[in-house]
């Protein structure tokens, strides 16, 4: 079976319609092996010998962790385990792509992050997290930020803050989706059995694959942590002294 570009399998529920059946199965996937995988990390805590997950799990904590109390100060500490969980479950979404599931017939697979409504749903929560996290520090305050430094410019100030759920959503969403149509353009090519003149194009291109998923695994690993960062960034910028 023949994957097609921006093609979903669908679900119709009450009240919200058509959802994307394959999204919504795949992130389960993924969150059952992340439960599963820091499950098996966590077993490895009861031995006193030092392991290389321990290592490699911790050294990822400790930089994210410090990444957030660095841009944040002291009064970031309590936010930390939340870039924490939001930079591995990315990470993870964006990576779940490796596997060409759907190409085998399967009703789900690929990257969920290559689906606008997943990238969205998480800026979206970044959105509303920030807010809440300033309105709860500065009240009815908060809001003064989009006055500055004249009242007259509160439109493009509040268009600004909108602007931010979207650029997260869409940059995450365009990264990842791109990927995964590289790699399905090239798999369509090498199906197709391409011929220009006496050289199987087809057959070149076999080894491309290869080059594409390291591709893609890099551009998911450094969008998960840009992601991660404009989020610590955004709220740093929430919390931050009102001038």
């Amino acid at each position: 079976m023949q994957e097609k570009i921006g093609e979903h399998f669908t679900w119709q529920w009450p009240v919200l319609g058509t959802v994307h059946s394959d999204t919504i199965v795949t992130t389960w996937i993924v969150m059952i092996i992340s439960l599963i995988f820091f499950a098996w990390v966590g077993a490895s805590y009861r031995s006193a010998r030092v392991s290389k997950r321990q290592t490699v799990i911790e050294g990822i904590i400790n930089y994210i962790a410090d990444l957030a109390t660095g841009v944040l100060g002291d009064q970031g500490e309590p936010f930390v385990p939340f870039f924490i969980a939001l930079f591995l479950f990315i990470f993870l979404l964006n990576q779940f792509g490796f596997v060409p599931l759907k190409a085998f017939g399967l009703p789900f697979g690929g990257s969920p992050t290559a689906d606008l409504n997943t990238t969205a749903a998480y800026a979206l929560m970044v959105f509303v997290f920030v807010q809440t996290v300033g309105s709860r520090k500065y009240c009815f305050g908060f809001s003064k930020h989009v006055t500055k430094p004249f009242w007259r410019h509160s439109p493009i100030a509040l268009l600004h803050e909108l602007a931010r759920p979207a650029t997260l959503a869409a940059r995450l969403f365009f990264n990842v989706f791109v990927g995964e149509l590289l790699f399905i353009i090239i798999a369509s090519i090498i199906t197709a059995k391409v011929m220009i003149g006496p050289v199987n194009l087809s057959l070149v291109v076999t080894v491309v694959p290869f080059f594409i998923q390291f591709f893609n695994f890099f551009v998911g690993t450094v969008q998960a942590f840009l992601f991660t960062l404009l989020a610590i960034v955004y709220l740093s910028l929430a919390v931050g002294e009102q001038h």
